[in-house]
């Protein structure tokens, strides 16, 4: 495993290809924001936990959600109707990201992978205009939403919480909606599970996701505070 060095002029990956069959890529370095964005355009990010160093991730297959194959259950479609809930871009992004790191089922001790330094890393970002916010409200309280990066055309969702019944899958929704309408290629997931391969997600190798992105980072990127094209 590569060891990343924490000069702030070396901003060094090594080649994705050779990550550990999960697909850990290396450890250490810094999440400056220009490492983190480095490191998403070459298709790596952080994951670890408080106990452990920054660890850079890059697994093969890769979970990918195409806007354009976006799947809508009808259950869903019922919570998507107009007047359930209200959804928002960049809100409250630090509030958002406190709620993904809020307690879950699988952290039963409290823990969670979006540590402190993780959440003031995404913070700046979002301030730089690279990580954004979709926010889902219910009676005015938020109750729901997700957050990532953008890059080009891709987005990289990071996490996503819902204190309500499909809240976080509304702003899931909503979000691919704009992107499609954005022109953007892809939404990466990261790593399967059941709930994002239920909107159409797919694992494919990532060899073929690097070059999906190289495709989509040529885009014009949209930086700076997100909203909505129509309410």
């Amino acid at each position: 495993m590569v060891r990343l060095s924490a000069n702030p002029g070396d901003l060094h990956f090594p080649p994705v290809n050779s990550a550990s069959p999960e697909g850990l890529l290396a450890v250490g370095g810094d999440l400056r924001p220009e490492r983190l964005l480095a490191a998403y355009r070459r298709g790596i990010f952080p994951w670890y936990s408080d106990d452990q160093p920054i660890l850079w991730w890059s697994p093969d297959p890769r979970t990918v959600l195409f806007p354009a194959k976006l799947h809508i259950s009808r259950s869903l479609k019922r919570s998507l109707r107009p007047g359930l809930f209200n959804v928002t871009l960049d809100r409250c992004f630090r509030e958002v990201m406190e709620h993904c790191a809020g307690p879950r089922s699988q952290y039963p001790d409290g823990g969670t992978w979006i540590t402190a330094e993780m959440l003031e890393a995404y913070q700046r970002l979002h301030e730089l205009g690279y990580a954004h916010s979709v926010e889902t409200w219910q009676e005015g309280q938020l109750v729901g939403g997700l957050y990532g990066v953008a890059l080009g055309g891709a987005f990289f969702a990071e996490s996503m919480f819902a204190h309500v019944s499909d809240a976080s899958k509304v702003a899931l929704v909503s979000l691919l909606r704009q992107l499609q309408a954005w022109g953007f290629r892809l939404m990466d997931c990261q790593q399967s599970s059941p709930h994002v391969l239920a909107f159409g997600a797919e694992d494919i190798p990532r060899l073929d996701f690097l070059i999906h992105l190289a495709a989509a980072l040529t885009l014009p990127k949209r930086q700076g505070r997100w909203q909505f094209d129509t309410p």
